[in-house]
């Protein structure tokens, strides 16, 4: 909103009025312009990812028996994805900042996209392994591209509701693929001869392909490109980005391999990453121990953990822009998430107790990953971003492989998730307690 005053002359002026944070409403006007053009857009591109990454939690439901699969199989092949996703994610990025986010963003998203539905080809625990290699390959980059692409528009204060407004995009996931999966798994069982979990991995692999030929024609690469943007706001938000550049030490390609800072927030969201991925591939399995048995109810009991945990997510992200505190919105969520593991483990035999756990774990653990985006763009900047965002989220893929052979691993072991579930729960501690030895000055604004 802009005022307009009269000067001694009787000649209007305008003079633009400050919001809550110091910024002119005309510069709220304008990131709130490129928040809604481009936030639902890559939102969905999320959602895609990572119901392809996770939807074999639900197809597992039913290929186990069809393929004759153990759980350890289960487990280690749902981690392979994390070996391919892990060699792949820093020249990933490396790659885009020189071709371009639309065009690289587009090419992975298309080629997981196939990939995805080509996983109804899986018949032997070696084809399951292979795929879900390649899967990671082809995926590999996805999310440092994202984020990466979000520092070239938004300033640090801003980042914390946008990424965390991205990032929801997770828990969505869930609200969206729990219930459709199940659905799939319900009704197409047997049609046109493929099992339902053949039609799982094809119809949720389409979306993706679709979006990623929509990406190239629609994400542009930098601000000077935005001609949905006037020539005055392209100015204002790369005048911005410039300034936020400023004080940041760490800049080059190699700080982001070997800087020690970026070593410890790799770990941290090491850590961090335990959770959500035993969440995100045991949780179906877990609500049908719990004594719900038909998959469409399996699909709608998970949607409301991560419905509740898209609200967390939000909340969260604006209270810490709002305070410009990161440390402890970042340590706390990860306390709730491992108080609410726990007490699903205790409480795993009563269904209604067991999800109210469960849906708290969620809302932490969600809330963790999308507030721990916040901090690497705090004190990176240049290449060093790039590679550092890259390596963060390879060494936090790590997590991808380990928690979930180590929950089937348990499992196989103790007929039980539940000695399991409490190491993820552990993990979520000793990621809340190492955020602290990050210095506040560094990363709060």
């Amino acid at each position: 909103m802009v005022t307009t005053t009269v000067d001694a002359t009787g000649v209007g002026v305008n003079n633009p009025t400050l919001d809550l944070q110091g910024n002119t409403r005309t510069d709220s006007q304008t990131y709130a312009q490129v928040m809604w053009r481009l936030i639902p857009f890559l939102f969905l591109c999320y959602v895609c990812s990572y119901m392809d990454r996770v939807n074999v939690g639900f197809a597992k439901l039913q290929m186990m028996s069809d393929l004759n699969l153990s759980e350890a199989v289960y487990g280690l092949g749902a981690g392979m994805f994390f070996v391919g996703y892990l060699l792949f994610e820093i020249p990933s990025n490396l790659i885009m900042q020189k071709v371009g986010a639309r065009l690289w963003i587009a090419r992975i998203m298309v080629t997981w996209g196939v990939i995805s539905g080509a996983m109804m080809f899986v018949t032997t625990p070696t084809s399951f392994y292979i795929m879900r290699f390649i899967l990671g390959v082809a995926e590999a980059g996805f999310i440092p591209a994202i984020l990466l692409y979000l520092t070239y528009w938004f300033p640090g204060s801003r980042r914390g509701k946008v990424t965390a407004l991205f990032m929801t995009g997770i828990p969505m996931s869930g609200v969206i693929g729990g219930p459709v999966s199940g659905w799939i798994l319900h009704a197409m069982s047997g049609s046109h001869g493929l099992a339902g979990w053949q039609w799982l991995f094809v119809l949720e692999g389409i979306p993706t392909v679709i979006l990623g030929v929509m990406a190239y024609f629609f994400l542009d690469d930098k601000i000077a490109d935005a001609k949905w943007l006037s020539p005055g706001q392209r100015k204002m938000l790369e005048k911005n980005l410039t300034a936020d550049q400023q004080g940041k030490a760490l800049h080059s390609l190699r700080d982001g391999f070997t800087n020690p800072k970026v070593w410890l927030l790799s770990f941290i969201y090491l850590f961090f990453t335990m959770g959500l991925y035993g969440v995100s591939f045991w949780l179906p399995t877990i609500v049908k121990a719990s004594g719900v048995a038909d998959p469409l109810n399996i699909g709608l009991l998970t949607a409301i953990p991560y419905a509740a945990a898209t609200v967390a997510m939000i909340v969260v992200g604006r209270s810490s822009d709002k305070r410009g505190e990161r440390r402890w919105h970042l340590a706390l969520a990860g306390f709730v998430g491992a108080l609410g593991l726990l007490f699903s483990v205790m409480y795993a035999q009563n269904t209604v107790i067991a999800m109210v756990a469960l849906t708290f774990a969620t809302m932490g653990i969600m809330s963790t990953i999308s507030q721990f985006w916040v901090l690497p763009p705090t004190i990176l900047g240049g290449a060093a971003a790039a590679t550092g965002i890259a390596l963060a989220n390879s060494i936090g893929s790590v997590s991808g492989l380990i928690s979930p052979y180590l929950l089937g691993w348990v499992k196989t072991v103790t007929a039980s998730t539940n000695n399991g579930v409490l190491v993820l729960a552990a993990s979520l501690v000793i990621g809340g307690l190492l955020v602290f030895t990050i210095p506040a000055k560094l990363v709060n604004r």
